[in-house]
């Protein structure tokens, strides 16, 4: 998160209002990834493909835990 930390002032003025929780998404989403030893790119890769075909409800065993429970 550090690095995240240190971008904080830099992308204060980036996009618009609605940019800061996606931001926030997609970052809290790596930094997961990276607390679990998940490579980032190989997790986002397997999931966001199919992601609209996902119900609602499945949405919790797409996490990077949940995924990476079925991969071990």
């Amino acid at each position: 998160m550090r690095g995240v930390a240190i971008g904080r002032k830099n992308w204060i003025h980036l996009g618009s209002r609605e940019a800061g929780p996606k931001v926030a998404a997609i970052l809290s989403v790596v930094e997961t990834c990276r607390r679990l030893g998940i490579a980032a790119r190989e997790y986002l890769a397997a999931v966001l493909p199919g992601l609209s075909d996902v119900s609602i409800h499945r949405v919790a065993a797409l996490t990077p835990a949940a995924w990476l429970a079925t991969r071990q």
